[in-house]
């Protein structure tokens, strides 16, 4: 890739504890976030002064939404927090790897002790010739960018 070049989105892949996850269509909502803190003074001539400063940063989440098929590696991972409600056996690392028109990686997002907190299934229409997809929202506690 020449300096300078973006990346492209399109060729992309996501990775639960190291193993691919299949039929990834869309990752959206990759965000960093910091609160911010207003800290007001006076001084000493009597003018108001408003400062604003970095707060602690917030955990993150994002949304992966996916072809809905028979694999199991993706789906056990939900079952662990919604069916068993074990959280903490579920918890896992997940990377969000960017690729160029090679297939190599150029970026990669890693996202730590991420977590299933909603499940969406497929809207159902009769004669509708779309394919089925599921929608994930998965939490997470810190986000690496390399």
């Amino acid at each position: 890739m020449a300096s300078g070049d973006t990346l492209i989105v399109h060729s992309f892949q996501v990775e639960l504890g190291g193993i691919q996850v299949e039929l990834v269509q869309e990752v959206s909502g990759l965000t960093v976030e910091l609160d911010s803190i207003e800290v007001k003074s006076v001084t000493p001539t009597g003018e108001l002064i408003i400062r604003k400063i970095p707060g602690a940063r917030k955990a993150g989440e994002v949304t992966i939404t996916r072809g809905l098929d028979q694999s199991s590696a993706f789906t056990d991972w939900i079952k662990e927090t919604f069916l068993k409600g074990a959280v903490e056996a579920a918890r896992q690392n997940i990377s969000i790897i960017l690729n160029n028109a090679d297939k190599s990686e150029t970026r990669r997002f890693d996202l730590t002790n991420a977590w299933v907190s909603k499940w969406e299934g497929p809207g159902l229409k009769a004669g509708d010739p779309t394919a089925a997809t599921e929608k994930v929202t998965v939490v997470y506690e810190e986000i690496s960018a390399q």
